[in-house]
């Protein structure tokens, strides 16, 4: 499995504190790089740009990168562009919040 699959993985561990729904399946990580250093980049966003958990979600999105196997240093941009909306969504997030 590659490392970028494990990053997935391992965002998929981490909750939205208002949401009940994962970081990954609810559209907020936009890009997931890694480069030869091993260093992960994660852009992501928030559902608000005034969330009063961002502090909390951005340290548990860390501590689940760093997690992964081989990752030994994590990045996170965190953008407002494009701004969330429920659109980004997977389906199986949909279907959980009842709004398929």
């Amino acid at each position: 499995m590659s490392v970028e699959k494990n990053i997935v993985l391992a965002l998929k561990q981490v909750h939205d504190p208002e949401i009940p729904v994962n970081v990954y399946d609810l559209g907020l990580i936009y890009e997931i790089k890694v480069d030869e250093n091993k260093k992960a980049f994660i852009k992501m966003t928030l559902t608000a740009p005034n969330c009063p958990m961002a502090d909390q979600l951005l340290q548990d999105v860390y501590d689940a990168v760093m997690d992964v196997p081989t990752i030994e240093d994590v990045a996170i941009e965190l953008t407002f562009d494009p701004p969330w909306s429920k659109n980004r969504m997977s389906e199986e997030a949909l279907l959980e919040l009842g709004l398929l």
